[in-house]
């Protein structure tokens, strides 16, 4: 049985983190935990709302506490009835711990993490990918699946393939994690310069490759700026489709000159986003 984990922030209740964990985990047969970090520098309210016209006043910051805790009580009964309507194997976790150190440890013990793509643990709008998701996409341990902020299913993945091994990897990982879209519709997606040839990289050894894991795939290759062919072909996609990556990270001096395309597509897209990277 494989363990999945839904990110939640108790104080912003994710339907959409919840209802793609429920599909997920009832089409695995997985145990599904719900992770609900309580940051204890993070709160609804600001400094300026607990100020009355004689200060700081304490009977504003107990209200204003009362409300929270009310809040995350409640996000966690939704999160709870959704596990039990569907008739899953679950549980919780409430750590009291800085959000992204938390999330991070958990990551180590879980096969797969699923969180939604507007996320950041702060009450200060941010724009996608917060600095929490950012770091998240860039530190955790197991694969990650962003999920939009509806929920419309999954009845198609397409497989961004530059032959790295992250990238091989990253499908590895997208067949162990969710087998059960073995046989759904697969395409696999390639770039290359506008000089070079239509093969494939590595093409015999990938085609190989594919044909034990997703033996439907078919491939398609691409010519120009990755992060630029890339988003504007999968505009054409639907949000029902899975868009699988490999590394989210290059080492700093090269971001000066490459944006990264796991952030190009959080931006552009309303896909569900599925990023593993080897260490």
């Amino acid at each position: 049985m494989k363990k999945i984990i839904a990110v939640l922030d108790g104080l912003s209740y994710s339907s959409s983190t919840v209802e793609y964990a429920v599909f997920i985990a009832r089409q695995e047969m997985a145990h599904l935990v719900g992770v609900f970090p309580k940051d204890i520098s993070y709160r609804s309210y600001a400094f300026y709302d607990l100020v009355d016209e004689s200060g700081v006043s304490d009977q504003r910051i107990k209200d204003f506490a009362e409300k929270d805790t009310h809040t995350r009580r409640k996000s966690i009964q939704q999160f709870e009835l959704a596990c039990q309507q569907s008739g899953l194997n679950y549980s919780l976790h409430k750590d009291n711990d800085i959000a992204i150190e938390a999330v991070l440890h958990e990551s180590i013990y879980a096969d797969l993490m699923i969180i939604e793509s507007k996320e950041a643990f702060s009450r200060i709008a941010a724009e996608k990918p917060s600095h929490f998701l950012s770091q998240l996409l860039a530190e955790a341990v197991c694969p990650i699946l962003v999920v939009p902020s509806e929920f419309t299913g999954v009845s198609k993945s397409v497989l961004l393939y530059d032959g790295s091994p992250s990238s091989v990897h990253a499908i590895r990982m997208f067949d162990y994690t969710l087998s059960g879209l073995k046989y759904m519709p697969t395409e696999v997606v390639s770039v290359k310069s506008p000089k070079s040839s239509l093969h494939l990289p590595d093409g015999k050894l990938m085609k190989e490759f594919m044909k034990r894991h997703y033996p439907q795939a078919t491939f398609r290759v691409l010519k120009g700026i990755p992060w630029e062919v890339i988003p504007a072909y999968l505009q054409e996609e639907g949000p029902d489709t899975v868009i699988v990556l490999g590394a989210y990270r290059r080492n700093r001096l090269s971001r000066w000159f490459y944006p990264s395309m796991a952030d190009v597509l959080l931006q552009e897209l309303r896909s569900p986003l599925f990023i593993a990277h080897c260490k």
